[in-house]
C-alpha cells in the first residue's frame, strides 16, 4: 500500500509578524535605521504607490513561513502606503522590495549576513546597501541578470531606483535626495522648521513696521492738506 503525502493547506499557514529579534543592538544602529527609513518616507511622501518600511518581515514565498527577512529599511515601488503586519509578497501583486538597507552592528555575525544576502539575491532584490558605522564602510550591490554584483565605488554613488546619492565623510554616511537636499534627523528637521517660522515672523514684523510708517506718513500728509494719492 502506498501512502500519498498531502501538501499542507496554504490557507492554514501562519506568517508571524515578529521574528523574535530586536530591531537594533545599540543606539547608533537604531538612529541610522530611523534616519534612513524616515527620510525615504519623506522623499516619497507624495507618491501613493511607494511603500517604505523599517524592520518589517518580508515573506517572499507563499506557503513557506520559514523563508523571511526583515531588512532594516526597504522600499517597494508599485505598492500603496499603509499598514502591514508583514510584507507577504503574493498579496502585494508579487512585487519584490526593490531596495533594501542593513546596518551592521557588533552583534552581527558573518553567517546570518551571508544568509540575508542569499535571500535578497535569490528572490529578486535590485539594490542592497550594507553600512558599517563603526568603520564608516558602505557596501552596495546591484542586480545584474540573476545576481547581485558589488558596486565598485560607493562614495558618490547614486541609487538608480531611489535617485539618492551616497557620500562618506569623517562624520559618517551622508545621503542626498535627487534635488541635492541632505537627509536630516527628526531633530534637525524640527530645528529647520523652527528657524523658518522665526524668519517668517521676523519678516512679518518688518512688514508691519513698514506698514505703520506708511500709514503715519499718509496721515501727516493729509494733515498738511496734501493728498498722498496725487503725489
Amino acid at each position: 500500500m502506498v501512502t500519498q503525502l498531502q501538501s499542507p493547506d496554504k490557507s492554514n499557514i501562519i506568517y508571524p509578524d515578529d521574528n523574535g529579534e530586536p530591531m537594533s543592538d545599540n543606539t547608533e544602529q537604531f538612529r541610522l535605521i530611523v534616519w534612513i527609513k524616515e527620510n525615504l518616507e519623506l522623499l516619497f511622501a507624495n507618491d501613493a504607490n511607494v511603500f517604505v518600511a523599517g524592520n518589517l518581515l518580508w515573506y517572499p514565498v507563499e506557503g513557506n513561513n520559514k523563508i523571511s527577512q526583515a531588512p532594516d529599511a526597504m522600499v517597494v515601488f508599485g505598492r500603496p502606503k499603509g499598514y502591514r503586519g508583514s510584507y507577504q509578497q503574493w498579496l502585494e501583486d508579487n512585487i519584490v522590495p526593490q531596495v533594501v538597507f542593513e546596518i551592521w552592528s557588533p552583534g552581527n555575525r558573518p553567517a546570518p549576513m551571508i544568509k540575508k544576502f542569499k535571500v535578497y539575491e535569490r528572490y529578486g532584490v535590485e539594490e542592497y546597501y550594507l553600512y558599517d558605522p563603526q568603520n564608516v564602510e558602505l557596501t552596495g550591490w546591484r542586480r545584474v541578470d540573476e545576481q547581485l554584483e558589488a558596486i565598485g565605488q560607493m562614495d558618490g554613488w547614486t541609487s538608480p531606483r531611489l535617485g539618492v546619492e551616497f557620500r562618506l565623510s569623517d562624520s559618517g554616511l551622508e545621503m542626498f535626495g535627487p534635488s541635492g537636499e541632505p537627509f536630516v534627523s527628526f531633530v534637525e528637521l524640527a530645528q529647520l522648521r523652527q528657524q523658518a517660522e522665526t524668519r517668517a515672523q521676523q519678516a512679518e514684523s518688518l512688514l508691519e513696521q513698514e506698514r505703520s510708517r506708511s500709514q503715519a506718513l499718509e496721515l501727516r500728509l493729509r494733515e498738511m492738506g496734501i493728498d498722498p494719492n496725487q503725489l
